[in-house]
Order: C-alpha cells, then sequence, then structure tokens
C-alpha cells in the first residue's frame, strides 16, 4: 500500500522538522521548543521503539548491527562505506519515523522531531514552515564528537581505543565523520531551497530559538521567556 504524499502532509501537518549537521544544536531546539509550546518531542532515534519490524533483506543499512562480525568492524570502515550506510539508514529509517509521527500526531499536539530523514523526503510530506536545517562547521562536528557526555559517542570512544592501533582507528573514525560532514553534504542541506540557520562564534541559543520560532511562524508570547539562554564556546560545546 501507498500513502500519497498530501495525505501524509495533511496528517503532519502540526509536525515540524529539523534536520541537520552535528554541533549545530538540533536536539537543543527541538526540547526547547517542546518545552515551550507544550508540544511533543521527538528526540534522535525517537522511532526505536519500531526497530522490532525490520530485516536485513528490507531494511539492511538498519540491521547493520545485527549482521556485522563487531564493534571493531564498524569502527574500522572506510569513510566511503561510513558516509553510505549514514544515508542508506537515513532512508529506511524514514519509514519508521513517518509511522511514528503518524502515531502522535493522534494526541493533536505540536510536534517538534530531531530527525534524519532525507530532504528529498522532507520537501514531499513538509512545508517550507515546517522545516529547518541547522549546521555548524566541519571541524566542530568531528573534533568534538567525542567531547559529549552522550553514552554511544563514549560507547563508542571506549571500542576505538579497545583497538589493535587506538590512534590509527581513531584517525579514521573521525575521517569517517568528516566524510559524512563533508563541504558536499553541507552544500546539500544550504542549496535544498529550505530555512538554513548556521551556527557561528557569535550564535546564542536564544537567538537560534527566537530565529528558528520566527521561521516555524509559531507565537513569541507562549510558553517560558528565552532571553537568558546562550551557547556554550564552540570549544566546550555539549548540545
Amino acid at each position: 500500500m501507498i500513502i500519497q504524499n498530501n495525505i501524509l502532509k495533511y496528517i503532519l501537518k502540526n509536525t515540524y522538522f529539523i534536520n541537520g549537521t552535528a554541533y549545530a544544536g538540533k536536539s537543543t531546539m527541538v526540547k526547547l521548543l517542546a518545552e515551550k509550546y507544550n508540544g511533543i518531542l521527538c528526540k534522535e532515534n525517537y522511532h526505536d521503539e519500531l526497530m522490532g519490524a525490520i530485516d536485513a533483506i528490507n531494511q539492511p543499512n538498519l540491521s547493520y548491527f545485527q549482521t556485522m562480525s563487531g564493534w571493531q568492524e564498524y569502527i574500522n570502515r572506510s569513510p566511503e562505506e561510513y558516509d553510505a550506510w549514514i544515508i542508506g539508514t537515513s532512508k529506511e529509517a524514514a519509514e519508521l519515523e513517518i509511522i511514528k509521527l503518524i502515531q502522535l500526531s493522534l494526541q493533536n499536539k505540536k510536534i517538534f522531531v530531531d530527525t534524519n530523514i532525507p530532504i528529498e523526503l522532507l520537501k514531499e510530506i513538509a512545508d517550507y514552515h515546517h522545516v529547518a536545517f541547522m549546521l555548524a562547521p566541519q571541524i566542530m562536528s568531528v573534533e568534538k564528537f567525542f567531547d559529549r557526555e552522550d553514552p554511544e559517542k563514549q560507547f563508542l570512544y571506549r571500542k576505538i581505543q579497545e583497538s589493535a592501533n587506538p590512534a590509527k582507528t581513531l584517525v579514521n573514525f573521525k575521517a569517517c565523520l568528516a566524510k559524512l560532514n563533508s563541504q558536499e553534504h553541507y552544500d546539500e542541506f544550504v542549496q535544498s531551497g529550505y530555512f538554513t540557520y548556521i551556527r557561528t562564534e557569535q550564535s546564542t541559543i536564544a537567538q537560534a530559538l527566537s530565529v528558528i520560532e520566527q521561521h516555524f511562524g509559531l507565537s513569541q508570547g507562549d510558553g517560558r521567556p528565552c532571553d537568558n539562554l546562550t551557547y556554550p564556546p564552540l570549544e566546550t560545546l555539549n548540545l
């Protein structure tokens, strides 16, 4: 069965998507917007509860963790392999994300989504003012990747340290991150025709929140104020 895009767009009319590069503030924005507008927060991987539906034939990228030989294989893939896997995973996960969002839409609340749904699909299911891309410099996305206290990232860092050559493995994995956050992918967001917010040294959380909620057409008068929120310096960023 195929659900036409105009029907999906209608069902998801209260859904707001934020996509983009690492360390741009996506997770912070969806959290603050959900709090401010009494909405539903969809963090990264919010569709995980539906992962039981996948199989290696129909969703080979999402099934990779069940088919890989081990974590050393995962962290030692080439940048090209890693990038292709991320792209494939995003496409496969989009179906699970949309199913989950249809379920959540029944609550008749605004939904704020930290998503990896591909650009071409977002164009089909969401209006211009329901999508925002947040971007950060590549060096931040790569060099600060393991600075977060995120359990998943710290787990990967431990696996890198357990490898036969930790220094070589770390260099390779950072090359994978650089490929994923390359200028090519950066330009895909910028040239998509959708609204783009670019993180700079001068950016503050309050500024980003104000700009994005204006783009989304949300009322400035609802919820708690955001005047006193600021980004930490780039070298200590932990979003």
